[in-house]
């Protein structure tokens, strides 16, 4: 059951407006090479933060795709995903916003150099958890040290689990 909420500003006088909340889902790629991660640094409204490939599912895209098309936009790398390693719901203590995080393990392919990286993407990084963990801080959520956490300790999922049934009815 959905809950009304105040007036929008845009409403006509007399009329409440009622929106539907929705998360919002996205997706991560946990990348592990010889003990480190890969991270992107990304600007944000908070400074500059650390944070897996990661990115907004888009219309008609299936999840696994997401994965991938973010993880080459953010990292100009090739990325096949092998597990699903877990979905995290999370509500941004600024702003509110929820967001349904489905994060993938997996390997790392062909490097594009001569590919731009995403509108805000300063570099991409390699970090242990240890240093993921002393910096938390200047990681994007709390997400990503729980990520690398879930990967360390195992947890894989088979990509069965996931069912894109695209618009079935």
């Amino acid at each position: 059951m959905n809950a009304s909420h105040p007036p929008s500003p845009a409403a006509a006088p007399g009329h409440v407006v009622t929106r539907q909340w929705k998360p919002n889902v996205t997706v991560a790629a946990i990348i592990e090479q010889a003990g480190q991660f890969l991270l992107v640094e990304e600007t944000t409204d908070r400074g500059n933060r650390f944070n897996q490939p990661a990115g907004h599912l888009e219309e008609g895209e299936t999840i696994l795709a997401a994965a991938i098309r973010e993880t080459l936009e953010e990292t100009a790398y090739d990325f096949t995903p092998e597990a699903l390693v877990g979905i995290y719901h999370w509500q941004h203590p600024g702003n509110g916003v929820t967001y349904l995080r489905f994060a993938f393990c997996g390997q790392l392919g062909s490097h594009h150099a001569e590919r731009s990286l995403d509108e805000g993407i300063v570099r991409t990084v390699w970090k242990t958890e240890a240093e993921i963990a002393a910096q938390a801080a200047l990681m994007r959520s709390p997400q990503v040290l729980l990520c690398v956490q879930d990967y360390l300790a195992g947890k894989r999922y088979s990509l069965d689990i996931l069912q894109h049934l695209g618009q079935a009815l």
